[in-house]
């Protein structure tokens, strides 16, 4: 296979009014105590903007299935990644949530010039990046994302509530709530519950 050269993509001073296809990458599901954590990566269209995009935490779930909706007719492409409970497991709750990351980016059909990620850590990719603090209140095609990775993790919350009905994921969504706790002492934890993390590590002693 082909090798590829990494950039160090902290290392690359950058302007937000770069001209060329920007991405904005958000996440969704990093505390949660059960499934996948989620990323998306959005290059929005000048041309036909969407009106109401910001955090998705600030907004309605009825908003943001609609603004999902919306966000997947009107922007150049997107693309949704995940990182399994198995790769949190394994590497970590932060790798697992860059992996997702890098994943969406790299499933983007368009490659843009830059990429614009909320928070203060940044993915390896092969593209110049640059990390923004409450990106997702700032930056248009940061909220796209944020909005496309929280809705993709609610509708996974939803299909596993009527698998494993007794956790109440459709409520909670897999937030370590009392409901929560109490479904993990009294049935323990599902395939899907992040052994790594501690209030399920302790459930299982």
């Amino acid at each position: 296979m082909r090798s590829r050269k990494f950039l160090k993509a902290e290392q690359a001073p950058l302007a937000w009014d770069t001209p060329g296809l920007v991405a904005g990458v958000d996440e969704a599901g990093r505390g949660p105590l059960a499934g996948p954590v989620v990323a998306a990566a959005v290059i929005l269209d000048e041309l036909h903007p969407i009106q109401g995009l910001a955090d998705s935490k600030k907004l309605t779930a009825l908003r943001r299935d609609r603004l999902y909706d919306e966000i997947r007719a009107k922007a150049l492409c997107c693309s949704i990644a995940e990182a399994s409970v198995e790769e949190i497991d394994r590497l970590n709750i932060l790798q697992a949530t860059l992996l997702a990351m890098r994943r969406a980016v790299e499933g983007l059909r368009l490659k843009p010039v830059k990429v614009l990620v909320d928070g203060n850590r940044l993915p390896t990719l092969d593209v110049l990046a640059e990390a923004i603090v409450k990106g997702d209140a700032l930056v248009p095609a940061i909220s796209a994302a944020s909005i496309l990775a929280k809705v993709h993790r609610d509708r996974w919350c939803a299909e596993f509530h009527r698998q494993y009905p007794q956790y109440g994921f459709a409520g909670h969504k897999g937030y370590g709530t009392a409901e929560h706790m109490a479904a993990l002492r009294e049935h323990g934890a599902c395939p899907q519950h992040r052994r790594s993390f501690s209030p399920v590590a302790q459930v299982l002693r």
